[in-house]
């Protein structure tokens, strides 16, 4: 697949995900709530997630109403995680995705439940009602939602924002470093890819080899971040540049330097594309394109 191919699957791909999205989140949730909910996930960040649910997906021959569910779920879990993050007794931080943050622009009780609302309705995504037309089926919704709240809570993305949290001016090595992101944002962007794969009849070669790209891929999206947050402003960005350096945080640049960082993150892409070369499926381009946009990306 050439880059112009990728392209146009990543932007019909992402059309069709906005439109979904769009439906999926209410307006008319009471007292301004809906508003909140919609402006912290509609029309803006990269989509990296729900691009790996239906890319995963893609691979295996799933089906595509149910990826296009968990992509939506995956997308509502990384952005409520996002409203709370930015709060001010989290990191404090004032811009995201080149607006104000979802605090700033409703207040911070607001921008609480907004967070909260968007959990709930992750989860409702992944169980639709008869009503709601097509259907998934109950056994592959059990799945979905136990691949999304354990990425999620204690064991991951909660449990890796507490030692963030708790690591603040410490000195961390890099065993202790990797365990903090690999919880805080790659078993999140590694459930994505295993929620897409969930969707479809993937043998159990090619289940593990799709859980070794994920996991590969989701440090390799920290490593890049850290490597950004010194290297770019904050226009670039969306999101105010030198946060973590400012706060006193570890990062892979100030443990291993900058120069090591890169090696890393380069390191790790070749894992995540070895992986795919030995998943025995057919074709793995748009995730493999994915790895590269996601270590290539300058915000």
């Amino acid at each position: 697949m050439n880059a112009q191919d990728f392209e146009r699957w990543t932007q019909a791909s992402l059309n069709a995900f906005e439109s979904a999205l769009d439906d999926l989140v209410p307006a008319g949730a009471p007292a301004g709530l809906g508003e909140a909910m919609r402006y912290a996930v509609l029309g803006g960040g990269k989509r990296l997630r729900p691009l790996l649910v239906l890319a995963s997906c893609a691979a295996v021959g799933g089906d595509s109403f149910a990826a296009m569910r968990a992509a939506c779920a995956v997308e509502l879990i990384h952005a409520y995680s996002l409203v709370h993050d930015d709060m001010p007794c989290m990191d404090n931080d004032v811009m995201r995705r080149g607006k104000p943050t979802t605090h700033v622009a409703f207040g911070e009780a607001q921008a609480m439940l907004a967070g909260d609302a968007m959990q709930a309705l992750a989860f409702e995504v992944l169980t639709p009602l008869e009503s709601e037309g097509s259907g998934i089926a109950p056994a592959l919704q059990a799945r979905l939602c136990s691949l999304l709240a354990r990425s999620a809570g204690h064991d991951g993305m909660a449990g890796g924002q507490a030692i963030d949290l708790a690591s603040i001016g410490k000195q961390l090595n890099e065993a202790t470093l990797r365990d903090m992101h690999r919880r805080k944002t790659g078993v999140l962007l590694q459930a994505s890819v295993m929620m897409g794969a969930a969707c479809g009849p993937a043998s159990p070669r090619a289940t593990q080899a799709l859980s070794d790209y994920g996991a590969a891929l989701g440090l390799a999206f920290q490593v890049v971040d850290d490597i950004l947050d010194v290297t770019q402003d904050s226009e670039v960005l969306g999101k105010t540049a030198g946060k973590d350096q400012d706060a006193n945080k570890p990062t892979y640049v100030s443990v291993l330097g900058i120069h090591a960082a890169r090696t890393l993150a380069q390191q790790l892409r070749a894992e995540a594309k070895a992986a795919l070369a030995a998943s025995g499926l057919a074709d793995v381009s748009h995730l493999s394109l994915l790895a590269d946009s996601v270590v290539e990306r300058d915000n």
